[in-house]
């Protein structure tokens, strides 16, 4: 049983979007608006996602989280692989606004702004308490180091089910095009979510 009822926890999710909507901690991403809100999906989902941070042309302008450019679509066709619909889960990312170049390209978020994020990205673990997070990326995994420290790392511990704070981690690799290039291809990431859904049931047959 939830520790608290799913009223209660839409209206400490409401605080915690507004909280996020006017932060204006990093000077980098004062422009940008933080994507949080009921679009990121049910907060009291069991399975937790984590990106890098939202696209210029993903997620900063739906307002969805992994939608709206490739990596997007490479994200919805590996939760099909699995039968995983975004309403059974939650999105968020380490830095939950779109960190951007002078040029106007994406830009990896920087350390500064992933640890100004990572209150919200605690209150939001805290809230949804998910039994298992899937972390997209290195830079989603090493953010969870600034909540409860681990010693994972990719090259080594991508596509296999961890232990991290009392839950079931999955890391993976980024969805991107330039990552099923240049480090896990397509067939290596179908394979990886059916880590995914074997951590899944792991926790339904722990129900």
């Amino acid at each position: 049983m939830p520790l608290i009822s799913i009223a209660d926890r839409q209206d400490q999710f409401i605080k915690l979007v507004t909280d996020a909507a006017i932060c204006l901690k990093c000077p980098g991403m004062c422009a940008r608006a933080a994507v949080l809100s009921n679009l990121n999906g049910a907060i009291d989902a069991r399975v937790m996602f984590i990106g890098e941070a939202p696209g210029r042309k993903g997620a900063d302008h739906t307002r969805v989280p992994f939608s709206g450019d490739q990596s997007g679509k490479n994200f919805e066709r590996f939760l099909a692989s699995i039968n995983l619909q975004r309403s059974e889960i939650f999105i968020t990312s380490a830095a939950i606004c779109n960190p951007r170049a002078e040029s106007g390209a994406n830009r990896r978020p920087k350390a500064s702004e992933i640890r100004n994020c990572s209150a919200f990205l605690r209150r939001t673990i805290e809230l949804v308490e998910p039994a298992v997070i899937v972390t997209l990326g290195t830079v989603a995994l090493d953010a969870l180091k600034l909540l409860h420290y681990h010693e994972f790392n990719l090259k080594h511990d991508a596509g296999k089910i961890r232990r991290w704070n009392s839950r079931l981690l999955v890391p993976l690799y980024h969805p991107s095009p330039q990552v099923l290039i240049t480090s896990r291809d397509d067939n290596e990431q179908l394979r990886d979510y059916q880590v995914v859904a074997r951590a899944m049931r792991r926790i339904g047959e722990a129900k």
